[in-house]
């Protein structure tokens, strides 16, 4: 068991702490399954054995490679994929295997390497059976060093390509082995293919791994009995590699890096994947303050609106109270002064010239403003169902998909899409007689609200022409109490202007309680309008921002944690040293 100083045990337990707290973040975040087994490996692997993995394709001769390191035929060797499972070499005692499950098996040799680290032989990368790659992909961000076998009769193939790409990502160390190279016929031919992968690793990696090629069936020959093919195999400067550079000390340094190589590999992960969502969410954060501008704009354009039509309204009043001062004009006057003592003709004329078709036009205009308003209503709603759905249509080629674990699109598009139903099914469902009918109501009841008046189930017209009525009495109470014979000539005038000034002061009370309601009413129909609304989309807006919030403090503990873990590289460099 190694020993460690008291530097190297205070970096061991930070690196625990790191990895753990990185953990933490991916917990919160609702990552993979299969990211936190990689990270919790990782942390496991800070106390175990330094792990070797060899992977590369099928009779690329992983397995030959393997016996002629060990010194001895532990392995089957073939042309066919004879590796099916994963296979843990270890020391022991004995030579023997263990079956720990359908894919990994336990062998252990009595090899003094052995006693240092264990060696993982994997299935190949091309393997028939794909579940065999699916395999040595989960093995590979535990190891330590991956020697990557190619075959010189097939080097550097695609899969080789690809695979190599997944080992990038992860932030192996990589050690590239040329098997078979008793296959050449020449220095040159070698020399070629040297620098064919060269090229291609140094292309893919962004460095030039060391590559040793070999001839592992020469090595075991040679190492079993025949010693003369040993030169030939150049499998000594390869051993001599491992020897130096997987010393204690290049041991060490390994093992601290490559767990703190996967963390890097997950928090950069982690951080696209915040990033990505976080930026979607603008466009959500768009939407949403699209529909705020919507229903702001939709607002104030019906209440400029709606002034205008009350405007009607209220030159239909104008226009009474205009004949009221005419019919004045004409009948206050001394020779009619029999004629005012008619009580009942009075008040008739007074009904038809001056209070005339004002309850039907007014009734009418009413109306309109009705069919206006339920219509506005509908294309409001009509216009945010279209714009949920355009929305998703513009962005659902950036969603990316939930690999990394949570339910972050799943929860987003199914609350727009909520969003959308419920606001496709009130369009659907908009019956305009039935609100055309409920807003009428509502007028009437708030017209007889504010005027105090019981009319029972009649129509606006016949209330408004009730009020005119109520108008009309009072006028022509006024008018019969101007006839005082006696007096005509000095009272009539008088009257006469008293009489217009109470005609234009019922008038305006007409005018304030019939234009004060019929706002009060349609007021309160638009807040409940713009109300329905917001609280269709109210569930997706408390996901946007919440949702907001807490990625805004798993970006920011994943920042902090990826500068704690770059300062814990450097710390690593200083006191274990960089491997080699």
């Amino acid at each position: 068991m190694r020993i460690l100083t008291d530097s190297q045990e205070n970096l061991l337990k930070d690196s625990r702490n790191l990895l753990n707290d990185l953990r933490a973040s991916l917990i919160q975040f609702g990552a993979a399954p299969e990211d936190h087994e990689t990270l919790a490996d990782s942390i496991r692997q800070l106390d175990e054995l330094f792990l070797l993995v060899v992977v590369g394709e099928f009779n690329s001769g992983k397995s030959a490679f393997i016996n002629a390191l060990l010194g001895q035929k532990l392995l089957t060797e073939g042309v066919t994929p004879t590796t099916t499972q994963i296979n843990v070499i270890k020391f022991g005692e004995a030579q023997e295997r263990r079956v720990e499950n359908e894919s990994l098996h336990t062998l252990t040799a009595p090899v003094e390497l052995l006693a240092e680290l264990n060696i993982v032989d994997t299935p190949g990368t091309n393997a028939i059976m794909r579940q065999h790659e699916a395999i040595t992909q989960q093995f590979v961000p535990r190891s330590d060093l991956v020697l990557f076998v190619t075959s010189a009769d097939r080097p550097f193939t695609e899969s080789e390509r690809l695979f190599l790409e997944k080992i990038r990502d992860w932030g192996k160390k990589v050690v590239i082995v040329l098997n078979k190279i008793d296959l050449f016929q020449s220095r040159e031919e070698l020399d070629q293919v040297m620098a064919f992968i060269s090229d291609n690793a140094r292309g893919l990696l962004g460095i030039t791994p060391e590559i040793f090629p070999v001839s592992s069936r020469l090595a075991l020959r040679a190492k079993l009995g025949e010693p003369a093919l040993w030169k030939a195999s150049m499998f000594e400067i390869l051993e001599k590699y491992v020897q130096e550079t997987l010393d204690d000390k290049g041991r060490l340094s390994l093992k601290f890096m490559n767990p703190l190589g996967v963390a890097t590999h997950l928090l950069n992960k982690y951080l696209d994947v915040t990033n990505s969502r976080l930026e979607l969410l603008k466009t959500d954060f768009s939407m949403l303050d699209d529909v705020e501008a919507q229903l702001k704009v939709y607002q104030e354009d019906m209440q400029r609106d709606f002034d205008f039509r009350m405007s009607d309204v209220d030159n239909v009043l104008f226009e009474m109270e205009q004949r009221g001062d005419d019919y004045f004009e004409e009948i206050l006057r001394l020779p009619r002064v029999l004629d005012l003592l008619n009580k009942s003709r009075i008040q008739h004329e007074f009904e038809q010239r001056v209070v005339a078709d004002v309850p039907a036009r007014i009734e009418s205009k009413v109306n309109e403003l009705i069919d206006w308003l339920v219509e506005a209503n509908l294309h409001q709603w009509q216009a945010v169902t279209e714009h949920i759905a355009d929305r998703r249509r513009q962005h659902e080629e950036r969603i990316v998909g939930d690999a990394a674990g949570g339910s972050f699109h799943y929860d987003r598009e199914k609350l727009m899409e909520a969003v959308g139903r419920d606001a496709q099914r009130v369009v659907d469902g908009y019956d305009r007689e039935a609100e055309a009918r409920a807003l009428a109501d509502g007028a009437q009841n708030a017209v007889a609200a504010l005027a105090a008046t019981e009319v029972g189930a009649v129509g606006l017209g016949t209330l408004i022409t009730i009020l005119a009525t109520t108008a009309a009495v009072d006028a022509t109470g006024i008018i019969l109490a101007s006839v005082i014979a006696v007096l005509g000539f000095f009272i009539i005038p008088a009257r006469k202007r008293r009489a217009k000034a109470e005609l234009r002061q019922k008038v305006a009370d007409l005018r304030q309680q019939l234009i004060q309601s019929l706002r009060t009413q349609f007021s309160r129909e638009m807040t409940r309008s713009v109300a329905n609304i917001k609280d269709a989309i109210s569930p997706y807006s408390r996901f946007v921002r919440a949702e907001q919030g807490r990625l805004d403090e798993v970006q920011s503990s994943l920042q902090d944690t990826r500068n704690s873990l770059e300062r814990l590289k450097v710390q690593v460099g200083e006191v274990v040293g960089t491997p080699g």
